[in-house]
């Protein structure tokens, strides 16, 4: 007499495996949607001291005899952003000694006025800014002047006691695109997820796994 195959389904598995994808869509938009706050480091600079030579000084005042191009701050300076660090760039640029940028900043300013500035000097990847803070309130962006005869004579012995190698990549074709293709997409979702969000995803992943398991068992 011949039995007759019957299926068995794991209940509680399939049950998580189809509400913890509920679970992980509704927290995970709610983590998403969530303000991520950002935090700004500003070094300001010693204060000026008159009992003290002004070329010992680390201060703005050192530089206050520069040629500048003054810029006043409008009372909306993010909507002037991409002037902004055209300015910047430009200054860049023309890489010309003793230079830079005074952007201008009064009452009529505010908080984020100030910001936007810091954020545009950082768009530009400009460095080199100072804030007077004694006198004007102003923002100082400062040319970091490249010497192109410094530059020819470092080009000149660039190979200079240096060992070259020849390296040779063993892997495999699945390990060198396979796994690479993996660790950057994990890369670019770490950097986007919040760490709760990543941890419902590996949380769901185990649950899915555990229960896909357990089916096998029972079929």
């Amino acid at each position: 007499m011949k039995s007759k195959l019957t299926k068995k389904y794991y209940v509680p598995g399939l049950i998580s495996a189809l509400i913890i994808p509920l679970f992980f869509w509704f927290y995970g938009t709610r983590e998403l949607q969530r303000p991520i706050p950002n935090i700004m480091d500003l070094g300001l600079p010693a204060k000026y001291n008159p009992n003290i030579p002004l070329n010992e000084q680390f201060s703005v005042e050192t530089f206050k005899n520069w040629n500048y191009k003054k810029i006043k701050v409008a009372s909306k300076a993010k909507e002037n952003s991409k002037f902004y660090v055209s300015e910047i760039k430009n200054l860049q640029k023309r890489n010309e000694k003793n230079t830079g940028i005074e952007f201008i900043l009064d009452d009529e300013n505010s908080y984020n006025d100030f910001v936007s500035i810091l954020n545009d000097l950082s768009i530009a990847k400009h460095q080199i800014y100072g804030l007077d803070l004694d006198k004007t309130g102003h923002v100082f962006a400062l040319v970091d002047y490249q010497d192109s005869r410094a530059k020819k004579e470092e080009i000149e012995c660039l190979l200079c006691n240096d060992a070259i190698v020849n390296y040779v990549d063993n892997r495999s074709v699945v390990e060198r695109v396979f796994l690479s293709n993996i660790v950057e997409k994990y890369r670019a979702l770490s950097e986007t997820l919040t760490k709760e969000s990543l941890y419902l995803l590996f949380g769901f992943l185990i649950l899915l796994t555990v229960s896909i398991l357990n089916i096998k068992k029972f079929i």
